[in-house]
């Protein structure tokens, strides 16, 4: 037999509460009636003794109902231990009668104890049959009762029974028979609560899944599992050659997001959803890659022209104006696609061919699909755009800005997260949406990580050395860096000349290398980290394709809740109930969490009601140069705990023209 685990005995415990509530009436009734029995038998003091615990035990289990916690994971150890106590002395006193009546000397008696004994074991293995530890650690004990009764049974001379002594034995049976019909009505109580609870399990577990696939805006797949479903596709050698790639960028969706709001940007990638849903049919597969870029895989395309006049009417589908709030609203959409050509092409190659193409037809502007042609089709970045990148590295020009991390309880800075901008010699700040695509694409992100990261070191040694306390400072960390031991190494190299700074770092990491081909790397390197006592964040938790059986194998230190869950958390019941999972699964893991993207007061209330204590967001402060984050930390330092601002006064509150999309990365 399997032993159990601390959740299977949490998950029976309730139901063990929720027997204890139902049959209430019917324990105190029976305690009764056989108290009444043992004293015409002659067995008083067992009676008494019987009906003074019963009244204890019971007194006991209303307590246990009322500190019921909400969640198994709140039961404690001592909660666990108490309800089954009470449960296992609650039995052991319930057949104290039995053991009475076999000494009284009368076979009516003796016959009337067994009874009760038999209807307590009936009562118990058809209650708790779908409590298995319970009804073990409770059966176990009643029968070694039950052989104490044997044994009086065998040392006691018993004469003959009068008429009366036989009218209750046989009164006895009758409540037998009763008790055993009740008890089995009251198990299909027990198994239709057991069976409503996995329901609801399944469905929180089916949502969460669900949310790990798809984009939680538009419904759509996420990159992961698109790219998962495409390889799929191709592995059938008779539809590969036939298959074609979109991948769509709209045209002039930044001015509808800035201009007219979140709402109506929304409004518009869901439109535009769902007409690629259309363009793709059943046999086809859409996808979000994130912001408003999309992504289709349609087969069947028996020539690369007929995939073309497709990218054609796609274009012209999403140029179809849309209205939203009496405004009517105009995107294009620059559409590049490709097909395989070779036998090795992989959903990579295919996408990356489409991007290439995409930008081709972003830069003819006539709202044109382009397909793509590897002779004729550029790259999207060159020598040129590496070199421009290099130096700005070396020159520092690209450098980490500090967006604060703030405490949801009472508003103090607890921390930042580093993240990178590009200042040109002019002043102006290219936002990281601009080019790190050319950074990853040229292969510089070790070059990229390595630089940021040794600047963020060097700014909290000056931090550290002005005697101010930065918090929790975090930098995203590139899958290359975790995924080889080059990259690992140095980084582990740079780690090692600022160790004393490393208990204030925190590496942010995306869900999705714990499922890349050197995920087991990953995994080793991240505990190398830990071990040193750098922390471990997992950001934009949920838009990955990471399963929920991943997560017991990671070794991090908290969760980072993406904006898009954040945005709409106070008006959506689904996106509450999402991050309420998200949550209630932290918890259970013992790590913290960030809650990004905060904009408003309400989503504040939500968040702290939640039990979300850390969040980020323009309402808090964009992202600032060093100088900036020194001098607002030296202030609010300076001001004390008690002079703290608070998320739930005045002054705090949305800052004007906040950027979105890219530029809040």
């Amino acid at each position: 037999m399997q032993l159990p685990t601390l959740d299977d005995i949490r998950y029976q415990g309730r139901f063990v509460v929720h027997i204890e509530a139902r049959d209430v009436g019917k324990r105190v009734v029976m305690a009764l009636l056989m108290a009444g029995v043992c004293v015409w038998a002659g067995a008083v003091t067992a009676a008494i003794v019987m009906l003074f615990f019963v009244a204890q035990t019971e007194i006991s289990a209303r307590m246990i109902h009322a500190r019921l916690p909400a969640s198994d994971r709140d039961m404690s150890y001592r909660f666990l231990l108490f309800l089954w106590f009470n449960n296992w002395f609650s039995t052991m006193i319930y057949l104290i009668p039995a053991v009475a009546l076999a000494e009284q000397g009368s076979v009516a008696f003796l016959l009337a104890g067994f009874l009760w004994l038999f209807g307590a074991f009936v009562h118990i293995s058809n209650t708790f049959v779908f409590l298995p530890f319970f009804n073990w650690t409770i059966s176990i004990p009643a029968f070694g009762v039950a052989f104490w009764v044997f044994h009086v049974a065998s040392r006691t001379d018993y004469v003959p029974s009068g008429e009366v002594d036989w009218l209750i034995a046989t009164g006895l049976m009758i409540v037998y028979v009763f008790n055993t019909v009740q008890t089995i009505g009251a198990q299909k109580d027990t198994h239709r609560a057991l069976r409503h609870a996995r329901s609801e399990a399944d469905a929180r577990l089916y949502q969460l899944e669900h949310l790990a696939n798809h984009d939680g805006l538009t419904g759509l797949l996420n990159r992961t599992a698109f790219d998962k479903a495409l390889k799929r596709m191709l592995d059938n050698p008779h539809r590969r050659s036939r298959i074609a790639v979109f991948l769509i960028d709209l045209d002039g969706f930044k001015p509808i997001n800035d201009t007219y709001s979140h709402a109506a940007g929304d409004h518009v990638l869901s439109v535009m959803a769902s007409r690629l849903r259309e363009l793709a049919g059943d046999g086809g597969i859409a996808a979000r890659l994130g912001g408003d870029e999309f992504i289709m895989a349609v087969p069947g395309m028996s020539s690369p022209r007929v995939a073309q006049r497709l990218g054609q009417h796609a274009s012209r589908a999403f140029a179809v104006p849309i209205t939203f709030e009496d405004k009517v609203l105009r995107v294009g959409a620059s559409i590049g696609i490709a097909m395989p050509d070779a036998q090795d092409d992989t959903p990579a190659t295919l996408c990356a061919n489409a991007d290439r193409a995409m930008f081709q037809a972003k830069a003819l502007r006539d709202g044109s699909a382009v397909m793509f042609d590897a002779a004729n089709t550029a790259q999207r970045a060159s020598l040129e755009d590496r070199d421009r990148i290099v130096y700005a590295l070396r020159s520092g020009q690209i450098r980490p800005h500090y967006q604060p991390k703030i405490r949801l309880a009472d508003g103090r800075l607890c921390g930042f997260e580093a993240l990178a901008r590009w200042v040109q010699p002019d002043g102006s700040v290219v936002m990281p949406g601009d080019f790190l695509p050319q950074v990853d694409e040229l292969g510089l992100h070790g070059d990229f990580l390595l630089h940021m990261a040794r600047m963020v070191l060097t700014d909290l040694d000056v931090l550290l050395g002005d005697g101010l306390d930065p918090g929790q400072v975090s930098i995203n960390i590139p899958e290359i860096a975790l995924a080889t031991q080059s990259g690992f190494s140095d980084l582990e190299g740079l780690l090692h000349g600022f160790s004393h700074t490393w208990r204030h770092l925190t590496f942010e990491i995306t869900e999705d290398v714990f499922i890349a081909r050197s995920g087991d790397i990953i995994q080793q390197n991240v505990s190398r980290l830990r071990q040193v006592g750098v922390r471990i964040s997992l950001d934009d938790f949920g838009t990955g394709f990471a399963s929920f059986q991943h997560l017991r194998q990671l070794e991090f230190d908290e969760l980072k809740i993406e904006s898009r869950f954040v945005d709409s958390i106070s008006s959506d019941p689904r996106s509450r109930v999402l991050v309420a999972g998200f949550m209630s699964i932290a918890e259970g893991l013992g790590v913290d969490v960030v809650a990004e993207g905060i904009e408003t007061q309400g989503q504040i209330e939500v968040l702290r009601d939640l039990g979300c204590r850390v969040g980020q967001g323009y309402l808090f402060g964009r992202a600032g140069p060093f100088d900036e984050a020194r001098l607002r930390l030296t202030a609010e330092q300076a001001k004390g705990a008690d002079a703290a601002p608070r998320p739930d006064r005045a002054e705090v509150s949305p800052l004007p023209d906040a950027p979105t999309g890219s530029d809040a990365t």
